[in-house]
């Protein structure tokens, strides 16, 4: 879906077909006004665009983007200010701020696993565990804030998890299987051990997942493949023990929270009626 697909599937949800009965029933229909984006906290922002959008397709055009995505902003800044029909800017509102919070709270939470692991050469990386339909602009939000993405979809790479290992009888079974079937597709390969990771490093992964390893376990890991691929790992990572799992060595530490678990990026919306 694009963010125009999205921006009309959410204001058409809003409207349900009808009007939006409480500012005709309050506000003239030639009314004016000027309104502000302001944020209510610190942290890093995304969502302008979007925000841009929805403003957009109810009509709006006196639009100035004071921000952009990527920045560090505080609370109290402004970030957009828009100018023009009364009744447009307040349907346009919670559209605007549903996006804009939620993809500067994906920015703003990716931004704190990234300081917690600066000086290191780790990094951050999502998941696919985002929002049906919205995947694209949370990745993007990831990106804002300072991380790097995994594969958009399961055509971009071959990602081989336990349950592929299962069924195929190991792993280098599976490992096997997609090599012969994608020769030149990238195939990352989850290992719950050092055993398994010995196992399938003779097959030439692109890259190896240790799947709730300790960061012990990790730099045991990170020795034993000695350069020849790169590790990433998930499971069992938090904040507090982030820094732990990238002094181990590994390229990339994989957190599914980034998307599915960030809190929303307080941002209101002032009007100052004409």
């Amino acid at each position: 879906m694009t963010d125009q697909e999205l921006v009309k599937a959410a204001l058409a949800e809003d409207l349900a077909g009808g009007v939006d009965i409480t500012s005709h029933a309050t506000i003239a229909e030639n009314a004016t006004s000027t309104a502000d984006f302001v944020a209510r906290m610190d942290g890093v922002i995304a969502g302008i665009s979007l925000t841009h959008a929805v403003l957009n397709e109810v009509g709006l055009t006196d639009i100035k983007l004071l921000k952009k995505d990527g920045d560090q902003v505080k609370a109290g800044d402004v970030l957009v200010t828009v100018r023009g029909n009364t009744r447009a800017i307040l349907l346009a509102e919670r559209t605007a701020l549903n996006f804009f919070g939620h993809l500067s709270g994906i920015a703003t939470l990716t931004s704190k696993w990234v300081s917690e692991v600066a000086g290191t050469k780790c990094q951050v990386r999502d998941t696919r565990k985002t929002t049906p339909g919205m995947r694209t602009i949370e990745k993007y939000a990831v990106r804002m804030g300072g991380g790097t993405n995994h594969r958009m979809n399961l055509s971009d790479a071959a990602l081989i998890k336990d349950n592929h290992i299962a069924a195929a009888g190991g792993v280098v079974s599976a490992f096997s299987q997609v090599r012969a079937a994608y020769p030149s597709a990238e195939i990352e390969i989850e290992v719950d051990t050092l055993q398994q990771l010995q196992e399938v490093l003779p097959q030439k992964p692109d890259l190896v997942l240790l799947d709730n390893m300790s960061p012990e376990q990790c730099a045991q890991a990170v020795a034993l493949v000695g350069g020849i691929c790169k590790l990433e790992a998930s499971g069992g990572i938090s904040i507090a023990n982030a820094r732990a799992y990238a002094q181990s060595g590994v390229d990339y530490i994989a957190i599914g929270a980034l998307t599915h678990s960030a809190p929303v990026f307080d941002i209101g919306l002032d009007l100052r009626a004409e």
